[in-house]
């Protein structure tokens, strides 16, 4: 079993809403063309237009309906992407028998060594989230870095240190930045909409947030004050616990 490193304050991580992604996947794509060639490369692509394509993918996109009793049964769509969550205390560190699976003590990272990974797949099997990813041409686990070859280079703008995910999304409903520090705007962004643990009891912490799709409006509540910031509202509500039921099977 391998030990935690002493962290620091830097939380590295993403904040997903929920509200505004329109499934249309342009994260999945541009995360796999930018690691295809950076920190992971390469990474495995096997038979991609054939009738049982498969390879590693960082980031996946579930697309569900969802019905809230409250509303005669009336159902929503949420896109939900899901990619390592970056945990502070993630178990597929601690259950990683050679050390390849570690967090880095300066921004909160997760990554995997590859030339130190057996390819045992215990991280995997201890990873609720579905997270990690067994490449099998390299015989390796890979997984999201968060673009670490992209969001330090100091070739790039500043403004083009971003993961790739977040660069290309057209609906804005991704967003990076240092989730240790409260006055950051991704910290605020979490304070103000009610930013969501995905399997909190599991006590993983994990640094990337949901933002909760807001509460549908009745029609004749359209022109009526916006509702206070951090409220879920019963449909929201209904739908993390689902979530929570979804992830735990």
């Amino acid at each position: 079993m391998t030990s935690l490193p002493t962290s620091t304050d830097k939380k590295l991580g993403l904040v997903i809403d929920l509200d505004i992604c329109v499934g249309c996947h342009a994260c999945a794509v541009n995360c796999k063309e930018w690691n295809s060639g950076g920190h992971s490369a390469p990474m495995t692509d096997r038979d991609p237009y054939g009738a049982e394509p498969s390879g590693v993918w960082f980031n996946r996109i579930h697309t569900y309906e969802v019905t809230n009793d409250r509303d005669a049964g009336q159902s929503r769509t949420v896109h939900f992407p899901r990619s390592c969550l970056h945990c502070e205390e993630p178990a597929c560190v601690t259950v990683c028998p050679t050390g390849a699976s570690y967090k880095r003590a300066e921004d909160g990272i997760v990554l995997v060594n590859a030339d130190t990974c057996i390819g045992c797949k215990l991280c995997s099997w201890a990873c609720p989230y579905g997270a990690r990813e067994f490449d099998e041409d390299d015989g390796v686990m890979k997984k999201c870095t968060l673009c670490i070859d992209k969001i330090y280079n100091e070739n790039l703008d500043e403004t083009d240190r971003v993961p790739a995910c977040v660069a290309t999304c057209p609906a804005g409903a991704r967003h990076f930045g240092d989730l240790g520090d409260d006055s950051s705007d991704v910290s605020r962004m979490v304070a103000e909409r009610g930013g969501y643990d995905l399997l909190p009891d599991m006590g993983y912490k994990p640094v990337n947030k949901y933002l909760p799709p807001r509460p549908r409006r009745a029609p004749q509540q359209e022109t009526d004050t916006a509702a206070t910031p951090g409220e879920s509202g019963s449909d929201v509500a209904s739908f993390l616990g689902w979530v929570d039921r979804m992830l735990s099977r």
